[in-house]
């Protein structure tokens, strides 16, 4: 087999399932907004990382090795992002039934993964510890992106709904601020694990 599925959809399902800054933005905005008003965003989010994998499949690699100092700049830039997503986290509050301001849309949700290193590291794990030498371009990408993808549809609604009922709970009580800063801090925390912690 040119790409070990099997072993990359379990690697693939622990990544995509357990916190990140995606997980965190996905579990906000469902406890913000609501399971409803929080699919288009959702799914944004998942076809995201899309953005990432084909580019990586086709030769980002390459010019990583021969520019690295962009990548440097890359991990920075979107920690600098995803930080300043964890600001807004903080200082959201829940609404009964839903706020009344617009939620965040598709194109806000596919700006995520490629602003998230952990989504980098995820991709580049799999296409250097996944796919054989000699595999086709084409067939390491695909597989590789139809694998997350579909582990994305599966996890992502768990994320979010779980945002939703953690609001039902909580919307309008003396938790509810610190619930936010929680998710928050976890953001942040995903963020430097990271960065300086060697995980993906």
């Amino acid at each position: 087999m040119s790409v070990a599925i099997a072993s990359f959809a379990v690697f693939a399902a622990s990544q995509v399932g357990t916190p990140g800054p995606a997980n965190m933005a996905l579990l906000a905005t469902g406890a913000r907004y609501g399971f409803r008003r929080a699919l288009p965003f959702m799914l944004g989010v998942a076809f995201g990382k899309q953005l990432i994998i084909w580019p990586i499949g086709f030769g980002l690699m390459e010019l990583a090795e021969r520019a690295p100092f962009i990548f440097l700049a890359l991990k920075y830039i979107s920690a600098a992002y995803i930080i300043w997503l964890a600001w807004k986290v903080a200082n959201m509050r829940l609404a009964m039934g839903g706020s009344s301001d617009n939620a965040p849309s598709f194109a806000a949700g596919l700006i995520v993964h490629p602003l998230n290193p952990k989504a980098w590291a995820m991709i580049v794990g799999g296409f250097t510890a996944f796919v054989a030498p000699a595999t086709s371009t084409f067939e390491a990408t695909a597989t590789i992106a139809a694998v997350l993808l579909g582990c994305q549809l599966l996890m992502h609604p768990i994320w979010t709904l779980a945002g939703d009922r953690i609001a039902k709970t909580l919307a309008g009580t003396s938790a509810e601020p610190y619930l936010m800063y929680t998710l928050a801090a976890l953001t942040v925390a995903s963020v430097l694990f990271v960065l300086f912690g060697g995980g993906t």
